[in-house]
């Protein structure tokens, strides 16, 4: 398979520096048509749409650097921008962990409603899945629901929406559908405690006969 470098492949990050010069050669930033790109991009971030969110966001990053956990910084976020009204669309395997985060939320004066992944009770085999892919092959299983979540919280009129444990793939649907600008408090990872990163960091280690 022919390799295609990228930002992946850099050790010179000039990008970091706000230099032009000496760019590796596969540097977006020396692509044709780059400098439009990023100026559309910056158009963009200093939109009416966007700024806001994007300013209290890196304000954020500021004041809480490496002193408050994700959970807290998406709980300032969701205060500093105002929102009358979140969405949690959260995976039926950490109810408990998605009730101590609203819990959180309303203590800090937060409207958090969620949607379960379960939300609507359709069977996995009317998505054309077989039978035999269930867990549990011959009875009733619930499909994970992530557009279903996202059409109803958007019904709901939720203005921001946090992600919590939906699966791989899955999350995607439900970023693509929700209407709402969207952040993940939790990556579930069933093998790891929640903790996707473990395996890299255990790639030559524990988790190497795992990721081959």
């Amino acid at each position: 398979m022919d390799r295609e470098m990228s930002c992946i492949d850099c050790r010179a990050y000039r990008c970091k520096e706000n230099r032009k010069d000496a760019l590796p050669e596969f540097c977006p930033m020396g692509r044709e048509g780059a400098d439009a790109i990023y100026d559309r991009a910056l158009e963009l971030t200093n939109s009416a749409e966007h700024n806001e969110f994007y300013v209290k966001s890196s304000e954020i990053e500021k004041d809480f650097y490496g002193s408050m956990p994700r959970v807290r910084e998406t709980i300032e976020l969701i205060k500093r921008m105002g929102y009358s009204k979140v969405g949690l669309a959260f995976c039926s395997g950490l109810v408990n962990e998605a009730r101590i985060f609203s819990e959180l939320c309303r203590e800090h004066g937060i409207n958090i409603i969620g949607v379960m992944c379960k939300s609507g009770g359709k069977d996995k085999t009317e998505t054309g899945l077989g039978e035999n892919k269930k867990l549990k092959p011959g009875q009733f299983e619930a499909m994970c629901n992530p557009v279903g979540q996202a059409l109803m919280l958007n019904e709901m009129g939720t203005e921001f929406n946090v992600v919590m444990g939906l699966c791989v793939g899955h999350d995607s649907l439900f970023y693509k559908f929700s209407e709402a600008l969207c952040t993940t408090v939790l990556a579930k990872d069933r093998v790891t405690g929640h903790n996707p990163v473990v395996a890299l960091y255990q790639k030559d280690g524990y988790f190497k006969n795992k990721l081959k």
